[in-house]
């Protein structure tokens, strides 16, 4: 899979094949980046079901200052700590952890959130209610799912698409600003 931009434009990430794991496509992750305005200079992301790494390592290529990439598949694991150290990604800090586990324990605060978790599971109810707290003020959480969860105020759906069998939504906690 290539990163489509960024300082790594290009460039070949590789992963194991797993029943779980669908690397989010190109064309999502163009569309996200546009959503997100392409330059993540300064911005704390987490991608907290990582699998490939596709969207950790795009927004890595854009600027963003740290990267924090969860997962709990020792293959895939395997596979993205190999790749970021073929980038050199210095910003890209890798936890292999379960995603609500990393959540429950983890302190940070994070501006931009990557949610594509196994689409067998039912992980995104409990995920959204463990992340608000994690979440900076205005931070936009993009969620890759078989169908639009089911969010109630002050979630915004702030853009939404389709690609083929995927919902992609790119969400907005306003509880902050109240």
């Amino acid at each position: 899979m290539r990163i489509i931009g960024g300082t790594w434009r290009s460039r070949l990430i590789s992963f194991p094949p797993r029943a779980d794991l669908r690397p989010t496509p190109d064309r999502v992750r163009e569309t996200l980046f546009n959503w997100l305005g392409q330059d993540l200079t300064g911005k704390t992301c987490l991608d907290l079901f990582a699998g490939s790494g596709a969207l950790g390592f795009e927004a890595a290529s854009r600027g963003a200052k740290r990267v924090i990439m969860v997962e709990r598949d020792p293959a895939a694991f395997r596979a993205l700590k190999a790749n970021a150290g073929t980038l050199d990604a210095r910003v890209v800090e890798l936890r292999h952890a379960d995603a609500l586990e990393f959540l429950r324990a983890d302190d940070g605060t994070y501006d931009v959130v990557f949610l594509d978790p196994p689409f067998r599971a039912d992980y995104l109810p409990q995920v959204l209610s463990v992340l608000i707290p994690r979440l900076a003020s205005g931070a936009m959480v993009h969620v890759e799912a078989p169908r639009a969860p089911a969010l109630a105020p002050p979630w915004v759906v702030w853009r939404s698409g389709h690609a083929g069998a995927v919902t992609h939504q790119l969400l907005k906690w306003t509880g902050h600003e109240a």
